[in-house]
């Protein structure tokens, strides 16, 4: 029996280690767009001239708005938040089984448990569809498109016929 508790005693302390030791409280988010070239601002203060970049130290347990701009292509903005990572539950849980409740509170508070989704954030950015000109009648067109249906409807009226009037009957006093 001695033997099986020396035995699990190595897994019982690698699995207890805390998430915060184990994984971090940062974690480097990438961002990728096709093309590339693109420049990148988060909400967070975070910016990068031309993509694909990475920004070595963002909170695991941060949220924020991801704005890509590139000449020629539309805007796009994101969001990026996180989510329980698998290594970070397993960190946590080992805390629990080890009876480390220190270790789950500072887990849960310093965000070591959680990764940021998506990571990597890959764009396919698109074109910005060129503005139509409109067309702007100048004055030639303008006398023209005017004239024409007043031309029309002229040709298209009948021809006017002198109205028959009543002959006038001599007013004779009484």
């Amino acid at each position: 029996m001695k033997k099986l508790i020396l035995a699990a005693l190595p897994l019982a302390m690698s699995v207890g280690a805390c998430a915060t030791v184990t994984r971090g409280m940062h974690e480097a988010f990438t961002v990728e767009t096709e093309p590339s070239g693109a420049m990148v601002e988060t909400s967070n203060g975070l910016h990068c001239d031309a993509t694909p970049c990475t920004f070595a130290r963002v909170e695991r347990k941060a949220e924020f708005t991801v704005t890509i701009t590139k000449p020629g292509y539309r805007t796009w903005t994101g969001n990026v938040t996180h989510h329980t990572a698998g290594a970070g539950a397993a960190g946590m849980a080992g805390n629990v089984l080890v009876g480390g409740l220190i270790g789950v509170g500072v887990d849960a508070t310093s965000g070591a448990t959680q990764d940021l989704t998506p990571n990597p954030l890959h764009v396919a950015l698109e074109l910005e569809e060129p503005a139509t000109p409109v067309a702007t009648p100048t004055a030639a067109t303008a006398d023209a498109t005017t004239a024409e249906p007043a031309a029309a409807t002229a040709a298209a009226a009948p021809a006017a016929t002198p109205a028959a009037t009543p002959a006038a009957t001599p007013a004779t006093p009484h």
